[in-house]
């Protein structure tokens, strides 16, 4: 089960890991929670800062979990994840955790799951868009209403192929 509190401040870590997306550059906190996930040239991304430290450590399962995810082994992430945003952002991202893998929703559905009203649709893609932590927390699996592939801050190419990985039927 993917877990999911503030993030503190304190001695960020990082790594960056191969995978079919591009290299891969993780994050985490002192307790070893992953706290980004971001993917080259992403729309928001992080980049690595000044005073961070580099160790593969607190990495191990992760990055163990996304190898298997990429060759079709793993369906869901056990991973203690902590990010940062308002309670609205953390709703959004609690509902995102609860997509199936293989399966897709809308924009729409997780402003109603959420019990946010039909004109929070826009700030709910707003957090989507938001994501700090890519491929772990499926927005990938967020379509528009009418079924085409919508925004992905780590780009469409990455969207299709992740649903395709996960064996969603895609539109030519």
């Amino acid at each position: 089960m993917n877990t999911r509190i503030a993030v503190s401040a304190g001695t960020v870590y990082w790594t960056a890991l191969d995978s079919p997306l591009g290299q891969l550059l993780l994050t985490a906190d002192e307790s070893g929670a992953l706290t980004s996930l971001s993917v080259p040239g992403q729309m928001g991304g992080r980049t690595v800062q000044d005073g961070w430290r580099q160790d593969p450590g607190p990495f191990r399962a992760a990055g163990e979990q996304l190898a298997a995810y990429f060759a079709g082994e793993l369906t869901h992430f056990q991973l203690e994840l902590r990010s940062s945003g308002t309670e609205f952002r953390q709703r959004v991202w609690d509902a995102l955790d609860s997509v199936p893998y293989g399966e897709t929703t809308t924009h729409g559905r997780i402003a109603a799951r959420i019990g946010a009203s039909r004109a929070a649709v826009r700030a709910v893609g707003g957090a989507i868009g938001a994501n700090p932590l890519l491929v772990v927390r499926p927005c990938h699996r967020v379509i528009g209403a009418d079924g085409s592939l919508t925004g992905y801050a780590g780009g469409l190419d990455r969207k299709r192929r992740l649903l395709g990985l996960e064996g969603v039927p895609l539109a030519p």
